[in-house]
C-alpha cells in the first residue's frame, strides 16, 4: 500500500473524481474542502458523489454521450478534455458520441475517471465492493 501522503491529491481527499468544493454543496461523507477540492471521510463517499454528478447530468440535463458528460464535467478551460473524452469512451468501450445509460455504466465511468484524475493504475486502488457499495448508495438515494 503507497503512503497517504504520496498518493495523488484525489486519493488523499477521499474524492477520486476531484470534485471541486461548493459551499451551497454538502455531499454525503464531506468533511470540508483541500483549499480547492471536496475532501471527503472515506473514499466510498468520493465515489458516491461522482456517480451522483454522472446521475444528475442524464436526469436534469439529458447528457447521454461520454463527449457530453465529460465536457460538463472536466470543462476544457482547466482540462484536455479531448484527452479526457478519449481515454474514457476506450476504457468503457464505446465511442465518444454513442448514448449509454449512465447508471447501467456507472462502475466503468468510475474507474475511468478515477484513473484519468489521479494516474495509471490508481482505479485498482479501491476494491470492487467499494465502487459497488458507492454506486448503490449514490442509484439508491437518486
Amino acid at each position: 500500500m503507497i503512503e497517504k501522503t504520496k498518493a495523488p491529491r484525489g486519493i488523499r481527499n477521499n474524492n477520486p473524481g476531484n470534485i471541486e468544493f461548493n459551499a451551497r454543496v454538502q455531499w454525503e461523507g464531506q468533511t470540508g474542502t483541500d483549499g480547492r477540492f471536496a475532501t471527503f471521510t472515506r473514499p466510498e463517499d468520493g465515489l458516491r458523489a461522482v456517480a451522483k454528478v454522472l446521475l444528475n447530468y442524464q436526469r436534469k440535463h439529458g447528457l447521454n454521450t461520454v463527449r457530453e458528460l465529460l465536457t460538463r464535467y472536466a470543462p476544457a478551460f482547466e482540462n484536455d478534455t479531448g484527452s479526457y473524452i478519449d481515454h474514457v469512451a476506450a476504457r468503457i468501450g464505446v465511442t465518444p458520441d454513442t448514448s449509454i445509460d449512465v447508471a447501467v455504466n456507472l462502475e466503468p465511468l468510475l474507474r475511468a475517471i478515477v484513473a484519468h484524475e489521479n494516474g495509471h493504475g490508481w482505479d485498482g486502488h479501491y476494491s470492487m465492493e467499494t465502487y459497488r457499495a458507492a454506486i448503490q448508495r449514490a442509484v439508491g438515494a437518486a
